[in-house]
This record gives structure tokens, sequence and C-alpha cells, in this order.
């Protein structure tokens, strides 16, 4: 009886800190809106989302702040839940989509549409996606020796990451003279984005934010053991696959209209497995909320920190996430 009372409660918290999350996220899309050049209070924000009065503060929200706050949220959602995906198929907490290289290998695709083919822009998400997996597809054949060992993807996933930053720096050197655009690219920036970034990549987290809490549940089991997996009923090897391309479709898209955005995948993850647990049924739900709302803080800060100058959120994003790096490492 006691053990029962103790797993509701267990659930209970774990619901009750989801819900806190969404609370975190509502509040942090409010401050991400009213902070700026132009101070905004949230009842004002309120009157003109829901009313086009021809203000100055409505254009402002609406052309120039509200997509980008959602789109930060997208982008935050996308990359914890790739990040939470890898590191239960690879049974490593040190998987991010832009540690191991899958970041990488979709900029290095995403990066050549942009300078090298530029009239052909509407396919940078299906290219930056062919990269994700070519980086996957390359990381396990590397790691692969009867079977796949945490610490070999590590080491695959450094080497495949140098390599194509190596290819990522090349075709800068090529086309040197439309590098200005591929820096802001390269160091994930949400900087005049809008309507457009948020219709390329809202379909893709709708997608796959409703495929991984479908599945849940067979990234519990991988995390027992292939042999125990296998004894189960699960096809391993399918299901790796299967979720290593939904991580990489998430990675992807989200790189496709930010760049290289790196340790969402890496902080948020691990952050909330020593929260509520390994249980994907609640870390995969905790981590998009906790993604989302801490772009959209990072962004913010990013934009206003030395205002009216903003630097790119990437660089926010490594200042949280060298150190916490470095924690695990030590760990």
């Amino acid at each position: 009886m006691e053990s029962k009372i103790a797993l509701k409660d267990r659930r209970a918290f774990k619901i009750a800190f989801i819900a806190a999350l969404g609370v975190f996220v509502i509040g942090s899309f409010f401050i991400g809106n009213s902070k700026g050049t132009i101070e905004i209070d949230i009842q004002r924000i309120l009157e003109v989302m829901m009313q086009d009065d021809g203000s100055t503060e409505r254009m402002v929200i609406w052309n120039i702040r509200l997509p980008r706050m959602i789109l930060a949220g997208l982008v935050g959602i996308n990359l914890a839940l790739s990040g939470a995906i890898l590191q239960g198929v690879m049974r490593n907490p040190l998987a991010d989509p832009s540690i191991i290289g899958i970041s990488s290998g979709a900029g290095l695709f995403g990066i050549a549409i942009l300078v090298a083919f530029p009239q052909y822009q509407q396919f940078v998400i299906i290219a930056a996606f062919f990269g994700a997996m070519l980086a996957a597809f390359i990381i396990y054949a590397l790691a692969w020796r009867s079977g796949i060992q945490t610490v070999r993807i590590v080491l695959a996933g450094v080497a495949v990451s140098a390599l194509f930053g190596a290819g990522i720096s090349g075709t800068l050197v090529l086309y040197s003279d439309r590098v200005q655009g591929a820096l802001t690219f390269m160091n994930g920036s949400l900087s005049a984005r809008s309507w457009p970034e948020v219709q390329t990549i809202l379909p893709y987290t709708i997608g796959g934010t409703i495929l991984a809490l479908i599945f849940a549940q067979k990234l519990n089991i991988l995390l027992l053991g292939d042999e125990i997996a296998r004894g189960i009923g699960l096809n391993v090897e399918a299901t790796r696959l299967g979720f290593t391309a939904l991580a990489a479709i998430l990675a992807a898209s989200a790189v496709s209209v930010v760049g290289l955005l790196g340790f969402v995948g890496l902080i948020v993850p691990h952050t909330i497995r020593m929260i509520v647990g390994s249980n994907y049924k609640y870390m995969l739900p905790a981590s998009a909320l906790f993604g989302a709302g801490l772009v959209m803080l990072s962004d913010t800060f990013a934009r206003t920190i030395f205002s009216p100058s903003e630097i790119p959120v990437g660089i926010v994003m490594a200042v949280l996430g060298v150190p916490f790096f470095l924690y695990l490492l030590r760990k």
C-alpha cells in the first residue's frame, strides 16, 4: 500500500512539474514580447494581439517579436526532443545533435544550399535532413563493433563533427563573397526571422512531437538494453533507425531556420532527467516545454543585453552549455 501511495505521489509530482514548465513557457513568451528597445507591458501585448489598432506596438509585436518568440519556442522543442531521443537511442547522456555531429551534417548541407545554390533555398530542410542522416549513418558505421557502445559513439561523433565542420569551413572559403550570411547561420541566430520561418518549421515540430510522444514507451524499452528489448519482442535496429531519423529531422528543421544552435539538446534533457527520471512518457513533454522556454529566454537576453545591438542566441547557449558539459564530464 505504501509503495502504491509513493508511486502516485511521484506521478503527481511529475505531472505538477510539467504543468509548472507550461507556466514557465508562457512567462518566457510574454517576457520576450515585452522586452526590447520599446518596452510593452503584458496588458498592452494582449490588446495588440487581439486587435489591429495600427499602433507602433502592434507592428513591433505582430511583425517582429511574436513570430520570433514562437520560432524560438519551436526551435527549442525540436532540439530538446532531438537530444532526448538521441540520448535514449544511444544510451548516452552526452548524446546531442551538435556534439555528435548530426547538427554539423545538417549545417554543411544547409550552408551548401545557401551559399552555392541560393536559388534553391526551398530545399534547405530536405538537404539538412539528408546531411543529418548521413552524419548519423557514419557515426553508427564507425561505432559499430558487435554492437553499439556509448564511448565509441561519442568518439565517432566528435570525429564526424570535426569532419563536417571542416566541410563547412571549406565551403565558406570557396564562397568567401557570401560569408556574411553564413556566419549568422553558423552561430545560430533568430535575428530577422519572422512568419515564413515559423511556417517552415511548424509542421516538423507538430509531427515530430506527436510521433515522439506516441512511441515514448519504445524508448523506455531501448533503455533496458538490446538483449532484453529483443526478448520483449522489439525490433531493436529498426526502432533505433526510426528514432534516429526522427531526431535527425527535428534537428535538421531547427538548423535550417536558425543555424547551428548548440547545447540545447544536451542541457535540457539531462536537466529534466535529473528531476523527473528517465521515463520518456514524462521526460519528452517536460523536455519540449523546458527547451521552448529556455531558448525564448536566451534569445531575449541575446537581443537586449547589448541593446540596441544584439548577439546570436547561439553564443548565449554556448556560455550556458560549456560549463554544464564540463560538469557532466566531471561526474
